[in-house]
């Protein structure tokens, strides 16, 4: 009987393949082509964690900032596809196909799909110095005073800046774009008064709301944020059909043999399952993504698409 169960083990694993059979054997980096503090940093880490308890093996988060998320994005586009290279991604990167078009790699032709990391709302949120307590009063003074109310984000083609010239175009309001090198700078301007306002991720500002250092107005989903419940919507508090969201996933450089990448899907889909991961993201206002690598490719592309009109469409050019 342990023979025939030796025996099967053994067949099991020569019908593997090989890359499956030896990976990873050494440490695997994930690239945050954003900085520390923000939700791509923070999930990769939670991320690396996971994986490196369930595969044996350390992943090692590296930070790599810069021109919108793109520095990090083509540290990994021009790596070894062995599997040891990985990109967190958001997406910036998706908008940044129509934004950057002279960016050194392509996101679809370069980096393959593995699978997405879960999703959150933004929040809109102002300094206590404006005289705006609902989003109609914030629409209203803006067209009242055009160009004086300046947002903060984290850099052009990213969510915090997207998603209020989504907001702007379907309002039509003047407000002055302060962008910053990450969401982590946006986040300390607004919080100090310097700039007066900012749709951030609810994930990273719901402690500051609560504390009472900004005045949240609305949040940006289809429906209430769980964590915000007394927020209403940005469609339901004024601006129909407004809808952006802030979403994570990993890519790998293209070429990456395909079971390491089905392998990694896998292994992420197991992590973000756990009840204990769930609730722990549930209660910061995220919430997990399962697809297949394939599904993920669909997603992307469908989302570079979509943010493509909203670029054209409000004249959005990169600085």
């Amino acid at each position: 009987m342990l023979r025939r169960h030796l025996l099967a083990g053994s067949l099991a694993l020569a019908a593997m393949p090989a890359a499956a059979q030896t990976w990873p054997n050494r440490p695997v980096r994930i690239v945050v082509p954003f900085g520390p503090g923000g939700p791509a940093d923070i999930y990769a880490r939670v991320l690396g964690q996971e994986l490196g308890e369930a595969l044996k093996q350390q992943f090692v988060i590296e930070n790599k900032t810069g021109a919108g998320g793109t520095i990090g994005a083509d540290i990994v586009a021009k790596a070894a596809p062995d599997g040891y290279t990985l990109l967190m991604m958001s997406n910036t990167l998706t908008t940044n196909e129509t934004l950057l078009a002279n960016k050194p790699y392509a996101l679809m032709r370069d980096l393959t799909a593995v699978a997405p990391v879960n999703a959150s709302d933004l929040v809109m949120v102002v300094t206590p110095s404006v005289t705006a307590n609902t989003l109609k009063e914030l629409i209203a003074l803006a067209k009242a005073e055009p160009g004086k109310l300046a947002y903060a984000s984290a850099g052009p083609g990213t969510p915090y800046h997207l998603s209020v010239e989504l907001f702007k175009t379907m309002t039509g309001t003047d407000l002055l774009h302060v962008p910053f090198k990450n969401s982590g700078d946006a986040r300390n301007a607004v919080v100090g008064g310097h700039v007066q306002m900012m749709l951030d991720a609810v994930t990273a500002m719901k402690p500051i709301i609560d504390s009472g250092q900004v005045r949240a107005l609305a949040t940006t989903g289809d429906k209430r944020s769980a964590v915000l419940p007394n927020v209403p919507t940005v469609s339901e508090a004024g601006v129909p059909g407004y809808e952006a969201t802030l979403w994570l996933g990993i890519m790998a450089p293209t070429g990456t043999p395909k079971d390491i990448v089905e392998r990694l899907n896998a292994e992420i889909g197991k992590a973000i399952a756990k009840p204990a991961i769930r609730e722990a993201w549930a209660k910061q206002g995220a919430e997990p993504m399962t697809m297949t690598a394939a599904e993920f490719e669909a997603f992307l592309k469908k989302d570079i698409d979509k943010w493509a009109k909203v670029i054209q469409q409000a004249g959005i050019k990169a600085p």
